[in-house]
């Protein structure tokens, strides 16, 4: 597989993650698609090792999504920046602290828009905790799991 290819796998991986935070768009399916097109342009067994991971990993991730309550985010006061922040903060986090810093950075990214939007500690900590009890639960799952597919497709990339 060309470069080309490859960075075109990659936009779609990254459209994909922006995806998982904008309502409506199937950023998970964006995901495995092109985890898909990777592994059939280059059938190699490392690329089908990931798709099957990443499809086995997206199922999981849909039946705890499933066991979490539903998404009022909109109710709790959640914004399309405070998906950007919380999204760059994932992102970060995950390649700070490998694999799992996308659980705090995603959580501090929504404490400081809160903490920048109302201006004091206890009043962000309340809203981070509503956020995440409407729904924020729901969308970190969906972006750890993206995450970690994203990871394992950049690892085996550089790797080969």
């Amino acid at each position: 597989m060309g470069v080309v290819d490859l960075l075109l796998v990659g936009l779609v991986l990254l459209l994909g993650l922006g995806g998982v935070l904008v309502p409506g768009v199937p950023g998970s399916w964006l995901v495995w698609a092109a985890v898909l097109w990777w592994a059939l342009k280059d059938p190699q067994p490392v690329a089908w090792g990931v798709l099957v991971g990443a499809t086995v990993a997206l199922f999981l991730s849909q039946v705890v999504r499933w066991s979490l309550p539903p998404r009022r985010l909109s109710e709790s006061g959640a914004t399309r920046r405070m998906g950007v922040y919380a999204g760059l903060g994932a992102f970060a986090g995950f390649f700070v602290i490998p694999v799992i810093g996308a659980i705090p950075g995603f959580m501090g990214g929504i404490y400081l828009y809160e903490r920048l939007r109302l201006g004091r500690h206890r009043e962000a900590r309340t809203a981070l905790r509503t956020v995440m009890r409407s729904g924020g639960s729901s969308v970190l799952t969906e972006l750890f799991t993206c995450l970690l597919i994203m990871g394992a497709w950049l690892g085996a990339v550089l790797w080969a």
